[in-house]
């Protein structure tokens, strides 16, 4: 959809939403997509889900510059390995699913990883986790937009630096993928890509708040934190396809 031919009050909005989601995301890894992306769709659907996948490559390009020495690198050999059969299972999804059966099963998916792993159980980091995760982030990533909780909650027991840097630079390979999936399949628009820089600036300045909120959130409750975004992230996608 071209620039011009989207709603100022809709581009507000949308930026509005960027800066809380950029802020949330800085804190805990994640959180862009959740916020960002059901007003967006709600408001302009025709601008999802390459707008969001965009932004969601940019934004860690930024947060990377300064937390790059916690980054679990092995973790992601494996989980962006897997994400790549995942991105092609997604492409294919769009076309055989509506986004209200997808959006459904991705929620419940997310809520009952969350329920699982929020008490005592601690799902390890290895192999088959990572690449489970990589790959359901990919189908879920290009399917919705909305990638981060499988491999979030694998790392929720990670320091805070870590779970932000790897899943950094996952995000920044994974919408990549999935951008060059719906390319391959013909859902993907060059104007797009001018409105996600266009809207880029708001991403610093949820950034800049990111750094007021990390001194008023201690360390130890990032995990909950994570948990939290994912639950409200499963809950918002869940309540959107349904409606």
């Amino acid at each position: 959809m071209p620039f011009a031919d989207v709603d100022p009050i809709v581009l507000a909005v949308v930026a509005a939403t960027l800066v809380v989601g950029a802020a949330v995301q800085g804190l805990v890894g994640l959180g862009l997509g959740l916020v960002a992306a059901p007003v967006t769709m709600l408001l302009e659907p025709a601008l999802m889900p390459d707008l969001l996948l965009w932004l969601a490559m940019l934004y860690p390009l930024v947060t990377l510059a300064r937390e790059h020495d916690d980054i679990d690198w092995r973790g992601l050999a494996w989980s962006v390995a897997a994400r790549v059969p995942g991105t092609a299972v997604g492409v294919y999804l769009l076309t055989v699913f509506s986004n209200r059966t997808l959006g459904i099963a991705v929620a419940l998916m997310v809520l009952v990883s969350v329920a699982t792993t929020a008490k005592s159980m601690v799902v390890p980091v290895n192999r088959s986790s990572l690449v489970t995760a990589g790959f359901a982030s990919g189908v879920t990533g290009t399917a919705t937009s909305i990638g981060g909780p499988p491999l979030a909650i694998l790392y929720q027991h990670r320091s805070a630096e870590q779970i932000r840097s790897t899943l950094g630079v996952y995000f920044v390979v994974g919408a990549a993928l999935s951008l060059v999936g719906l390319a391959i399949g013909g859902g993907l628009e060059q104007s797009t890509f001018v409105l996600a820089m266009a809207l880029t600036p708001f991403l610093l300045v949820g950034l800049a708040i990111t750094r007021v909120l990390r001194g008023l959130v201690p360390r130890e409750r990032v995990r909950v934190a994570v948990l939290v975004v994912c639950t409200a992230s499963a809950l918002v996608l869940l309540v959107r396809s349904l409606l």
